[in-house]
């Protein structure tokens, strides 16, 4: 087995499970109880924890603002895009130093997120009823402080739908570690772009997030059965194989 240090532990202890007889690990990247800020997150750390549990799939929850007019404070975006504008992580398990993957991944990124997890996602949302985007791109910022409005406006005018502060690099690392990435995105406010509408604050996202989490929740207890029913040996195939041929080894 290929291991990896990736300068510390996991953000949290890994919590082991079943849902309807599907083995599942549970990870608070923040940590339980949100000590650890966006930039401090060991994202490496976190993305090779589930790969020593083997783990195939990362489905993953995340708050975010909303750029756009028509996804509103509560609803959800099963997002298919990114945009990053972070500065201070690592992007790679392959970066010749703090893991002992040698070479340089040149990771390919035009579909970050796993379509077929992703259709899963939509398709139950759908089911449930629940005010769901397909698609959406987002941005993520460095963090910890919340965009300016010269910042929300020019990241509309770029494309982006919704903004937060953690989906890259984890996308990135998940895909090079071979694992079908999906996230399920809650609009929990405005940002500050919007006139005439109360700019993001941290009571007004845990306020919302509190009475919306149990709609992410029914959507990940009724999609990890599903998933565990399904078959993915040529979707994990086909990622195992793109991450070979991303890979530039060093010369002998």
């Amino acid at each position: 087995m290929l291991f990896c240090s990736c300068e510390r532990r996991p953000s949290d202890a890994l919590i082991l499970g079943k849902i309807k007889n599907v083995d599942c690990v549970l990870l608070a990247r923040h940590g339980r109880h949100h000590t650890i800020m966006p930039s401090n997150v060991n994202y490496r750390a976190n993305i090779w924890a589930l790969k020593e549990e083997n783990c195939s799939h990362v489905l993953v929850t995340t708050a975010c603002g909303s750029l756009r007019e028509e996804i509103q404070p509560g609803d959800l975006v099963i997002i298919d895009q990114f945009i990053d504008r972070t500065t201070k992580r690592h992007c790679t398990l392959y970066d010749g130093q703090s893991c002992s993957l040698s070479g340089v991944c040149h990771i390919p990124m035009s579909e970050p997120f796993c379509t077929k997890t992703r259709e899963v996602l939509i398709e139950i949302a759908k089911k449930l009823g629940l005010q769901c985007h397909s698609k959406g791109t987002m941005i993520t910022i460095e963090g910890p402080r919340f965009s300016s409005r010269a910042e929300s406006l020019m990241f509309r005018s770029w494309g982006a739908d919704v903004i937060n502060m953690t989906t890259v690099p984890e996308v990135i690392l998940a895909k090079e570690a071979g694992m079908s990435y999906a996230s399920i995105a809650m609009a929990t406010d405005y940002d500050c772009w919007k006139e005439h509408e109360e700019a993001v604050s941290v009571d007004k996202v845990l306020k919302t997030l509190k009475e919306n989490a149990n709609k992410a929740t029914s959507i990940l207890l009724t999609a990890i059965p599903q998933i565990g029913s399904m078959e993915w040996t040529d979707t994990l195939h086909t990622l195992k194989t793109t991450v070979q041929c991303s890979v530039i080894l060093p010369k002998q």
